[in-house]
């Protein structure tokens, strides 16, 4: 088991919430003190006392087993705009936002109707006014390469 999963697994043991999860944990291989993020999301969405208390208890853990020979940097955060949607836990919360999907050579957007078992329905929407269009379309989670939550400031 390599460290990244390592340190998955004590996080997902600190989780607080039965409504968090890890979404991932990438140690950087940068020179001097390691960076280790560890993103998490969850259901009903995350605060900063979530992130606060996984941090603490992590820290604790991480500094107990030694598992790294040299000082380290933690950082416990959520996804951001620009991180794409990873799991298949992720999508129901965004029922009704705007995705951008990247799926083959294709980028679809539209707004995510349905989170199914295996797939996800955006609604898309072509031309205006009386020439305006709706289209359903069905995206299987084996189809896509990465997905991106539009950020809308109307």
């Amino acid at each position: 088991m390599g460290l990244e999963e390592q340190i998955t697994k004590l996080a997902e043991d600190k989780l607080t919430k039965p409504s968090l999860f890890i979404v991932a944990v990438v140690v950087s291989a940068r020179k001097g003190p390691k960076k280790v993020s560890v993103i998490i999301d969850g259901d009903e969405g995350v605060d900063i006392d979530d992130c606060a208390a996984l941090s603490r208890s992590l820290s604790v853990t991480l500094d107990e087993l030694s598992l790294f020979e040299d000082n380290y940097l933690l950082e416990v955060t959520t996804p951001g705009v620009d991180h794409p949607l990873e799991l298949k836990r992720q999508y129901p919360k965004h029922v009704g936002r705007k995705l951008r999907v990247k799926s083959g050579d294709k980028l679809i957007e539209g707004k995510l109707e349905v989170v199914g078992q295996e797939t996800i329905t955006l609604l898309q929407e072509t031309g205006s006014g009386k020439k305006k269009q709706t289209t359903s379309i069905d995206i299987n989670f084996s189809q896509i390469e990465k997905a991106f939550v539009l950020v809308s400031f109307k």
